[in-house]
């Protein structure tokens, strides 16, 4: 029977294998949805009524229904319909879009708290009400929700195994295939650490980003 560290040695590359899909699906969802999600809750702060019905139903849906949920029923509901798409275009459609219906209502909360007299002074200055969103509010909103954000980035990486439901294989879904080939759980174990490891990570960057961005500016 080979020791734990043998064992580690020879687990590791697969376990490396499903981390990095795990990291590429994280990296793509945020680069997409963080942006997205500005825009959704400047649109549902300053955008015509009908505008904000849409998406105040849209966010209602993502935010009210499981991720699990979401994920299975557009992976096998889709092609009921005609629409075939690459099994990694719809993982990555729907944690974009479960990710920004969140992240937009954190930030539009953070909008709200920005004190009323600086659209004010703003319209004042003759800044139309775009202007204002994107040179004032926005950026003091992304600031103020810094925190909340960093919870929901580890929030994600963990949310990342769900993908196993759809037969895809991430980090735990390799840690999973070589406890059952195995009969042993130090992949799991290892699996753990790393999953432990991105957080902290995570963590640390988001705190450096709060201390360099502070939210009073």
């Amino acid at each position: 029977m080979t020791t734990i560290g043998e064992y580690f040695l020879e687990a590791l590359p697969l376990l490396l294998d499903g981390l990095i899909s795990t990291l590429i699906i994280f990296a793509v969802v945020v680069a997409i949805g963080f942006p997205l999600s500005i825009i959704v809750a400047s649109l549902k702060t300053i955008g015509p009524k009908w505008l904000r019905r849409v998406l105040g139903v849209y966010t209602w849906i993502f935010r009210g229904t499981p991720l699990l949920l979401q994920l299975v029923l557009v992976y096998y509901a889709l092609p009921t319909i005609g629409v075939v798409l690459s099994d990694n275009l719809v993982i990555l459609i729907v944690y974009v879009l479960s990710v920004t219906a969140y992240e937009s209502e954190v930030i539009r909360g953070g909008m709200a708290g920005i004190e009323n007299g600086q659209y004010e002074a703003a319209k004042a200055l003759g800044m139309s009400r775009v202007q204002i969103m994107r040179r004032i509010i926005a950026p003091q909103a992304v600031r103020k929700v810094l925190p909340t954000t960093c919870s929901e980035a580890i929030i994600l990486i963990k949310d990342t195994t769900l993908i196993a439901a759809v037969g895809e294989f991430d980090l735990l879904r390799h840690a999973t295939s070589l406890v059952t080939s195995d009969f042993r759980i130090d992949a799991y174990v290892v699996a753990l650490i790393l999953y432990l490891i991105i957080a902290s990570i995570l963590t640390l960057i988001f705190s450096k980003l709060e201390k360099r961005y502070p939210a009073s500016i």
